[in-house]
């Protein structure tokens, strides 16, 4: 059986009811939301691609430089300006070579005087410590003070000598005509969720072509001189201290089959910071060694100046999926509510001061129900001997008086309007219990009962029970009295059914209530003394004798 009622429960579906109101302004509001939200949505799912999956490129980069230019006496070609890549977690660079500076040295290792630096200044030997390196010289120290020219001592060093000059890079640049230089890059990409491999570049491809934003965005190869133009700078002039220049391959792939585009979008930026007077530029530092025929060895330093190439590749590419669509469709149903909760504000709002309108109040109580707390928290309880009714709390025991609500019998015949308010108090059944007088009992009448709401007697003090005055006879008891209230209520009712003694004993308790607390509002918590239960029970007993003590429906 339980189980049976388990099952039940869970096959039930519930749904909201919903109040419809005829309104013009409020129907205009709301399709004016639903048709922007229909709009915006359908916006985004198509500039964002919201129907398709993503994924990330992987990405490889290879270079060549092409060109040739001649300084003085010697010519330069590319694998003279060209210094290997240097290879990142993110970006390959190429290095390309505007301006040199030269020192030679004889023998591996020579004594010398340091370069004149604040630290290797000096007057004497004390000043200069044997074996001490500074990490702004170029050798380590041998405790003696040289002359480094006629002016100046500083201290000794053992280093390859002569030590490098620091200088100003050479103006102007000796490679300025570099930027007639091309370069072909060549990029492939892959990704690997659609098993989807492109490059930049097709066997087709006319070797001639030069990079052009308007003419010839495709091409992969680039004047070195249009790359540093199309963010503004001046070759000339960057090639003299040197500069890092970004050129960004942008892979933006739809890979739908009735919409496939999948080619790459260039563009270029500076990225070191061409106002910093500390350090600016870029420049590095290499060697070339040579040896003698005497067998002693020596270097070409070279300081280079030169425009380093940073290329950075990022992309995505996406392709239909029916889950994706779902998700983004199921994501974006929620923005139809706004539209709702945007007019049950405006319809709500009418309880403020600066929103009063009595459209609005209608609609909040065509809306809205008011529901109140439970009425079985409060119990009245109404003493023979006592000028008050007790307001009893359930949950607390509490009890605080009240002023004694109007008592008198209404001039009106009672209605019968909350007869179905009265329902058994107590689930299980009970039968006519000892007539030994219980502790609680003042006026001998009242019965013993294990129940806590029926153990109430009519008086507070010791004295003469309400059910043996007159006037309890003929309010409560008196059968031509109860059967007129019930002819009043149901004029064709059979007053010859069994079943009369059950609606005149509810009867009997409802006028005892009337007469007692005199008022509706407390009709439904109202308690019956035992006493005068069980004389109505006595005069308008039940069929089987067994009675369920009496509640209010809930």
């Amino acid at each position: 059986m339980t189980a049976f009622c388990s099952l039940k429960n869970f096959c039930e579906y519930e749904t909201s009811k919903v109040v419809r109101f005829q309104s013009i302004s409020y129907g205009s509001l709301k399709w004016t939301f639903h048709m922007v939200v229909f709009l915006y949505v359908c916006y985004v799912l198509v500039t964002d691609k919201r129907y398709q999956k993503k994924d990330s490129v992987i990405s490889s980069v290879h270079t060549k430089v092409k060109g040739v230019v001649q300084t003085d006496s010697r010519i330069w070609d590319t694998a003279e300006y060209t210094i290997p890549m240097q290879v990142s977690l993110s970006l390959r660079s190429a290095q390309y070579l505007t301006s040199i500076d030269t020192c030679c040295c004889f023998a591996g290792m020579c004594l010398c005087p340091a370069y004149p630096i604040a630290k290797a200044v000096c007057s004497s030997d004390v000043s200069c410590e044997k074996g001490h390196m500074n990490p702004q010289s170029n050798g380590i120290q041998t405790g003696r003070c040289v002359n480094y020219n006629a002016t100046i001592k500083t201290c000794e060093v053992s280093a390859w000598c002569p030590v490098e000059s620091m200088k100003g890079a050479p103006v102007p640049a000796i490679l300025k005509s570099a930027e007639n230089f091309t370069v072909l890059i060549k990029n492939n990409i892959h990704f690997p969720k659609f098993n989807h491999t492109a490059r930049n570049f097709s066997p087709k491809l006319n070797i001639s072509c030069t990079f052009n934003k308007i003419t010839a965005p495709g091409c992969p190869i680039f004047q070195l001189g249009d790359i540093l133009q199309a963010t503004g700078e001046n070759f000339s002039e960057m090639a003299i201290q040197g500069g890092i220049m970004g050129i960004e391959i942008n892979w933006d792939c739809n890979l739908d089959k009735w919409f496939h585009r999948c080619s790459p979008k260039y563009s270029f930026r500076r990225l070191d910071d061409k106002t910093t007077t500390e350090y600016p530029g870029y420049n590095f530092r290499f060697a070339k060694y040579y040896k003698r025929p005497n067998g002693k060895e020596e270097r070409t330093l070279i300081k280079a100046y030169g425009i380093r190439f940073d290329i950075l590749v990022f992309g995505t590419a996406g392709r239909f999926n029916i889950f994706e669509l779902l998700v983004y469709t199921g994501s974006v149903l929620s923005y139809f509510g706004l539209a709702q909760f945007i007019i049950d504000f405006l319809i709500t709002s009418y309880t403020y001061p600066c929103c009063k309108a009595s459209i609005k109040e209608y609609y909040f109580r065509k809306k809205c129900e008011s529901a109140l707390g439970p009425k079985w928290a409060l119990m009245y309880v109404s003493y023979v001997d006592d000028p008050h009714i007790i307001l009893l709390q359930r949950d607390t025991g509490a009890c605080t008086d009240m002023t004694k609500l109007a008592a008198q019998r209404a001039s009106r015949v009672p209605a019968l309007a909350k007869a179905h308010e009265m329902q058994p108090l107590k689930s299980e059944e009970q039968t006519s219990p000892s007539h030994d007088r219980p502790s609680w009992c003042c006026c001998g009448k009242c019965h013993q009962t294990e129940a806590f709401r029926e153990q109430l007697c009519c008086r507070r003090k010791a004295g003469s029970c309400i059910t043996t005055s007159a006037l309890f006879e003929q309010l409560v008891l008196a059968r031509s009295a109860l059967e007129f209230i019930l002819l009043y209520k149901e004029p064709l009712l059979d007053l010859n059914t069994e079943t009369l003694n059950n609606q005149l004993r509810h009867c009997a308790y409802r006028q005892y209530i009337h007469w007692r607390f005199g008022s509706a509002e407390v009709e439904s918590s109202a308690l019956i003394p035992s006493c005068c239960r069980w004389k109505i029970r006595e005069t308008y007993p039940s069929e089987d004798g067994k009675y369920t003590g009496l509640a209010r429906q809930n």
